[in-house]
């Protein structure tokens, strides 16, 4: 029997070290960028969390002073109460 020649596999195995730099110089930042997009998302859902507890928190106020008061419109800057016209205040 004939021995079988060893066939020998001239393609690369890996690329240049520079090749390597350049892609790695590129895929850090990508990869940088995607973490803060990610931080940021947690940082919205965190505030939005906090909006909705303040939105909460408002419409409960709201309803003691519509309870004192009755339906009234308040400006917040002053607290001055602005009656509507077809009512009469509580005197």
């Amino acid at each position: 029997m004939a021995k079988k020649e060893e066939v020998v596999d001239l393609k690369p195995t890996s690329i240049t070290e520079e090749q390597l730099k350049a892609i790695q110089e590129i895929v850090a930042p990508i990869n940088q960028a995607q973490m803060e997009l990610g931080r940021m998302a947690t940082q919205k859902h965190a505030i939005l969390h906090q909006i909705t507890k303040l939105q909460e928190s408002l419409q409960e106020e709201q309803v003691a002073l519509e309870k004192e008061y009755g339906k009234v419109n308040i400006n917040i800057q002053t607290g001055e109460i602005a009656y509507p016209e077809d009512e009469q205040a509580d005197s």
